[in-house]
């Protein structure tokens, strides 16, 4: 640690009021409560963390998959300081504001082509909420009011509120909330990259076939592009999202990518869908879109949705929160897009995800790894477990990195890494050796 961060006597202090009033996401809090010596963080900058018993950590998640430019990235930071000193804050509704409209004609330039209007909201499951209530609606205003039920694929996962969650086939997730949840009928997740004809021949029909046969009452198919994140970090070919794109314009169900972990370089390209050479009617991002600096979230949607929504005022989207469109989030998020403009981040990201894909097909050799993959700046190792998401070998693997000076966050029996696009090629090749001896250790204790 460096005199950068002069944190003191605070861990005791911040312990105490965290275990007495904190609830954590995605924490078994009996746990959690139950552990001695909780990681307390005081301060971040590039991929790492430093916690208050001044010990650094190299974030091997980017902080739940949103630090894409790295932590205080000072361009981000200033400005934020810049906007802070003219406007934090107006309503959007019926007027707007320089950073607002000044960031929708900016994404609408980077967006897949046909994408062009944009709608804020505040994290990615509400940039997935909005999209699936425009997507309903768009239909209730064409008098198509039978068109409610939703697609989507085994394992997704597509955020924490009511709608979003509907759309997830992670069964932890969503079994307490399956009485209150919209109508979505699950396909089978198309195969890995390379798998034989026939494995995705049969992925595809079954979808294909559930398109055909209920189109009328179908409203959207919903899919993370390219890679599953929540899933395990699965990847899938592009084919699948050409071929998808085709059949929903034969049936006229609509098509919704969430982007909101694959966009922002994460799988190579700005967004997972220029893989594929596609274009959706609705697009989600968040995460990376203001860098893991402030929570803010866009949905863009084609002109053939945005125009259905005009016309009489019962037609209008009455849907927003306060923060919609925050002049904050939109300053910072206008700098993030230029970052990756004049520093050629997808460009110097390239060698780097090429290490990643080599390190861990070297790791798939390791005693207890099942399977690997990679898909940009994502890696993936299966570790031998009961796997899902509650299993426990990827938490061994936690431990032994936490005590080498890496946070890695495991799904279940799934250890990755999705690091900063712009991690150091030093802090890389530490974090790399990291994983693999972390994954040695925690196979050896057994």
């Amino acid at each position: 640690m460096t005199d950068d961060f002069p944190f003191g006597d605070l861990r005791a202090r911040v312990c105490a009021a965290d275990r007495a009033f904190s609830w954590h996401p995605y924490t078994p809090m009996r746990a959690y409560l139950d552990e001695h010596r909780p990681l307390v963080i005081g301060a971040a900058r590039g991929a790492r963390l430093y916690d208050l018993d001044g010990r650094s950590y190299l974030d091997g998640n980017g902080s739940w998959w949103v630090a894409v430019l790295g932590h205080g990235h000072p361009r981000l930071v200033a400005a934020l300081q810049q906007q802070a000193a003219r406007l934090c804050h107006v309503s959007f509704a019926g007027i707007t504001h320089e950073p607002g409209a000044l960031l929708a004609e900016e994404l609408v330039a980077v967006a897949p082509p046909g994408l062009a209007r944009v709608f804020y909201s505040d994290d990615g499951s509400t940039a997935v909420e909005v999209a699936l209530k425009l997507a309903l609606q768009f239909w209730h205003n064409q008098g198509a009011t039978r068109r409610h039920r939703f697609v989507a694929l085994d394992d997704a996962f597509h955020g924490d509120t009511l709608g979003a969650c509907s759309l997830g086939g992670i069964e932890v997730f969503r079994r307490p909330f399956a009485g209150a949840l919209c109508d979505c009928v699950h396909v089978p997740t198309p195969p890995q990259p390379g798998a034989e004809d026939e494995a995705y021949g049969r992925a595809f029909e079954a979808l294909a076939t559930l398109v055909r046969r209920d189109r009328d009452e179908l409203c959207a198919v919903v899919v993370e592009p390219l890679l599953q994140g929540a899933a395990g970090m699965r990847s899938y070919a592009p084919r699948y999202l050409r071929e998808l794109r085709a059949l929903c314009d034969r049936h006229e169900v609509l098509l919704v990518a969430d982007e909101v972990f694959t966009g922002y370089g994460r799988t190579g390209a700005m967004w997972a869908c220029e893989a594929a050479g596609v274009s959706p009617d609705l697009l989600c991002t968040a995460k990376g879109f203001t860098g893991g600096v402030l929570p803010m979230a866009a949905t863009l949607a084609s002109s053939a949705v945005f125009d259905a929504f005009l016309g009489a005022p019962e037609r209008a989207f009455f849907h927003g929160h306060s923060f919609t469109g925050n002049p904050l989030g939109a300053a910072v998020a206008r700098e993030v897009l230029a970052v990756f403009r004049e520093e050629a981040v997808l460009e110097r990201a390239r060698p780097k995800a090429a290490r990643l894909a080599e390190a861990f097909a070297r790791m798939a050799s390791l005693p207890g790894v099942r399977s690997h993959r990679a898909c940009g700046m994502t890696a993936a190792l299966d570790l031998a477990g009961v796997g899902g998401y509650l299993g426990r070998a990827g938490w061994r693997v936690y431990a032994e990195a936490l005590a080498r000076g890496a946070y890695l966050r495991p799904l279940g029996d799934t250890v990755y890494v999705a690091p900063p696009l712009v991690i150091d090629d030093a802090d890389l090749e530490e974090l790399l050796g990291i994983v693999e001896e972390s994954v040695r250790a925690a196979v050896a204790a057994g």
